[in-house]
């Protein structure tokens, strides 16, 4: 269906998807133990190779007081190191052998019928591709049973701090570990670093969660119309990954924000849930991305909900599209995350003082942290398993503490293999915008009447998943970036676009 006032489009529909899911390779999770053991046995180096790694899965949680079981969704350090994707399992991984051996809850007979078949433990060791499998009720005989040196067994249990989060990992536990030795703080700096650099595999899964995720941005964006509310675009978009993708689970919840809406960072929740009806003249800010075995995507769209950008749309717009490609030039191994986001600062910054919003010195405007006034946020994460993956500041590190880079999800340099998305922003938060205002210090580089007429805007943001390679990056994500670009998708064209086309004449590009 054309667009109100378009006549141009007479062309026959895409097909809804290209896509569908890749057989999951368990060789992957393979590779993970592997990488584990051979970082902890160097770790070791001094002591006696012998214990266990050992880990608790996840467990199913009901809502509240009812029997309502919420969808089960694996604790990620269990998932990353055994892909189980069934509640109450244990694992271990025999550090002295490299034996992988699992733990499986056993069900009582009237699970058959309620919840099917009661598979034998062949299948979890065939499934999993682990070198054997047991019941939970026999975790203590097994590893007595196996351990090769003298004294109670030594497990290495998981628990430590995620530095993202701020909370802490739970330890496995079970009838009879006090007939074990335990360690706390080894296994989870170490493990946390394993996760940081992606193998292959898993970059493959990330990838696909990349392209169903980035085929449903446009198809959402193709589908959006002034009166729709909020939701329907969250819906559009989750039925895409799951229908073509085989994604039911999403990485986080999906922020679907337009209007003023959009300069709410975290939008979305249950206070606020993307309930809004669209209006003309709005942006659109919608922030979502599919898992796909475990590993997940992040991926921001911004565009005018009317097909249309207006000129100060286009001018905030190109702003941090500019800060984007610039971001997305410079990584390389070796750079400093914190100078990729002041980077990106100080491109928003010039391009609001081409605009007029700003007046004098960029460099005493980043001396004074005027950019997160506009960005409050960091530039970006680690991804993985989990949308903010863990590993982001290093044990003894210590986070920014100025405005703006505190919010950062680390710091370090970046490595070949890391996967971080890049993600900056431009936002008029009345909230950060009065005090700048009223502020000595920053006042005298705001235009307040200018920026009053962006009062009610909103914010863009622009994010992208990056691979970390030996000479730069790879862009995983595949939207529609340019303002034309997404011009001519939302009125009908195929993406990839096949020719190029002038920008609106609205817009000057970045």
């Amino acid at each position: 269906m054309a667009r109100p006032g378009d006549s141009s489009i007479s062309m026959a529909s895409p097909p809804p998807s290209s896509l569908s899911p890749p057989l999951i390779p368990m060789e992957l999770h393979e590779i993970n133990r592997v990488k584990l053991l051979h970082s902890l046995r160097e770790h070791l180096s001094s002591s006696p190779l012998q214990g266990f790694i050992f880990l608790q899965g996840g467990e199913e949680q009901t809502r509240h007081c009812t029997d309502h079981t919420e969808l089960f969704r694996q604790e990620s350090y269990f998932a990353y190191l055994f892909g189980v994707r069934e509640p109450g399992f244990y694992g271990a991984i025999d550090i002295a052998t490299g034996d992988s051996i699992l733990f499986a809850p056993r069900l009582p007979e009237d699970y058959v019928v309620w919840l099917g078949e009661i598979k034998p433990l062949s299948f979890f060791k065939e499934r999993y591709m682990v070198s054997l499998v047991f019941y939970t009720d026999e975790i203590p005989k097994v590893l007595h049973d196996r351990f090769q040196g003298s004294g109670r067994p030594l497990l290495f249990l998981l628990h430590g701090l995620n530095t993202d989060s701020n909370k802490f990992s739970k330890p496995a536990d079970f009838e009879g570990i006090e007939k074990f030795k335990t360690d706390m703080s080894i296994l989870h700096p170490i493990i946390a670093e394993c996760r940081v650099f992606k193998s292959d595999m898993e970059l493959a899964l990330i990838q696909f969660a990349n392209d169903i995720s980035s085929e449903a941005h446009v198809e959402v964006m193709r589908k959006t119309r002034v009166g729709m509310k909020e939701y329907q675009l969250e819906s559009m978009f989750l039925h895409h990954t799951y229908m073509y993708g085989g994604c039911r689970h999403c990485s986080y919840t999906c922020i679907c924000a337009t209007g003023d809406n959009s300069s709410v960072l975290h939008y979305g929740h249950a206070a606020a849930p993307n309930d809004r009806t669209l209006e003309d003249g709005d942006l659109a800010l919608l922030d979502m991305g599919a898992e796909y075995h475990f590993y997940g995507s992040d991926i921001t769209c911004s565009f005018p909900v009317n097909g249309k950008f207006t000129s100060d749309q286009c001018l905030v717009y190109n702003a941090v599209l500019s800060a984007h490609d610039a971001v997305m030039s410079s990584i390389r191994p070796g750079v400093s995350w914190v100078d990729m986001h002041k980077l990106a600062e100080r491109f928003i910054l010039e391009s609001l003082k081409k605009g007029c919003l700003l007046v004098g010195e960029v460099d005493d405007m980043m001396a004074e942290r005027l950019g997160a006034v506009f960005m409050p946020h960091g530039l970006g994460h680690f991804l993985g398993i989990d949308t903010h993956d863990p590993g982001g500041y290093l044990k003894g590190s210590k986070r920014p503490l100025e405005s703006g880079l505190r919010s950062l999800r680390t710091s370090r340099e970046l490595q070949e293999g890391m996967v971080i998305t890049v993600e900056p922003g431009c936002y008029f938060i009345d909230a950060l915008l009065n005090p700048a205002m009223q502020s000595s210090n920053t006042s005298k580089f705001l235009n307040c009447g200018e920026i009053s007429r962006f009062q009610g805007f909103g914010g863009v943001r622009i994010e992208s998943d990056v691979h970390v390679t030996a000479d730069g990056c790879v862009n995983m994500t595949k939207v529609p970036r340019q303002t034309w670009e997404i011009e001519a998708v939302m009125a009908g064209q195929s993406w990839p676009l096949k020719n190029e086309q002038p920008c609106s004449e609205n817009c000057v590009e970045s």
